[in-house]
């Protein structure tokens, strides 16, 4: 029995090693270098990320690649990689969650960047969202998320107005999460999204507006509260820019609340500034 178990142990063994190996190797070749070797990498890399032991470091020399290689030298590899991300943000572990992240939106962006309508923009977002909705009081997958999605938000521009409907959703419960860390990242993520698209046509104005409120009145019992109320004052006016009449509509059932008359101030102000 305990021949079978080593050998059962042997081929695990053998791939983490190799796995270590290949990203050192990787590692070691910057640009433009690299891109001259992708025909060699890239099957390997592929191999390894096929198993299921490898710890995150066939993604490390993915994250490598493709910083030091351009979308034509990856070229013919491009399909097959973003479909391994795919099945990777599927079946990952927590432990390796933010090097799929992070490898999927660079892998996306570098070889997709001209092409916001590529199908590869609707799956890896679909991929990634699904996920977080199943799962989104796991802070390190969050935090991990929202810190590598915002140049996918840059890439895919006006194509997210097609994911409003999940994206506004999570972002809501997102704002009200225990850690300060997570709160701070999706105002920001808010930030990017309403600045590529100007949250044109979308019925998701009052409940943002509803919720920058009371993420501002519960900031007062959070450490990071000074930093959490100037980047929601920073939306409030991104928004006001965005929308005019819609937002003085949304905003204006808020005028009177005394709890607010801080925030009344620094908008005003901002606005006078502004002008």
């Amino acid at each position: 029995m305990s021949f079978f178990a080593a050998s059962a142990r042997t081929p695990v063994a053998y791939a983490i090693l190799a796995a270590h190996q290949l990203k050192w190797i990787v590692t070691q070749v910057n640009y433009p270098f690299l891109g001259k070797l992708c025909s060699l990498v890239i099957p390997c890399g592929l191999t390894a990320l096929d198993h299921w032991s490898q710890q995150g470091q066939d993604m490390i020399s993915f994250i490598h690649l493709s910083k030091n290689a351009n979308a034509s030298e990856i070229g013919w590899y491009e399909d097959v990689i973003l479909d391994a991300c795919c099945q990777n943000i599927v079946c990952s572990d927590d432990e390796i969650w933010q090097y799929v992240v992070e490898m999927s939106v660079l892998m996306l962006t570098s070889t997709q960047k001209s092409n916001p309508r590529s199908i590869w923009y609707e799956k890896l977002l679909n991929e990634m969202l699904s996920h977080l909705e199943r799962q989104p009081k796991n802070k390190e997958r969050r935090i991990a998320w929202l810190t590598h999605v915002d140049s996918l938000f840059d890439g895919a521009g006006l194509v997210l107005l097609s994911h409003f409907r999940r994206l506004f959703p999570l972002f809501f419960q997102l704002m009200h999460a225990d850690d300060d860390d997570t709160v701070l990242l999706v105002l920001e993520r808010t930030k990017t999204v309403l600045r590529l698209t100007w949250i044109r046509n979308s019925p998701y104005i009052d409940r943002l507006v509803d919720e920058l409120v009371s993420l501002y009145k519960e900031a007062a019992m959070r450490s990071l509260h000074d930093d959490i109320r100037s980047l929601i004052l920073e939306t409030l006016i991104l928004l006001q820019q965005c929308k005019g009449v819609q937002f003085e509509v949304a905003w204006d059932k808020h005028k009177n609340d005394l709890d607010l008359t801080l925030l009344h101030q620094s908008f005003a102000g901002s606005h006078t500034a502004a002008v």
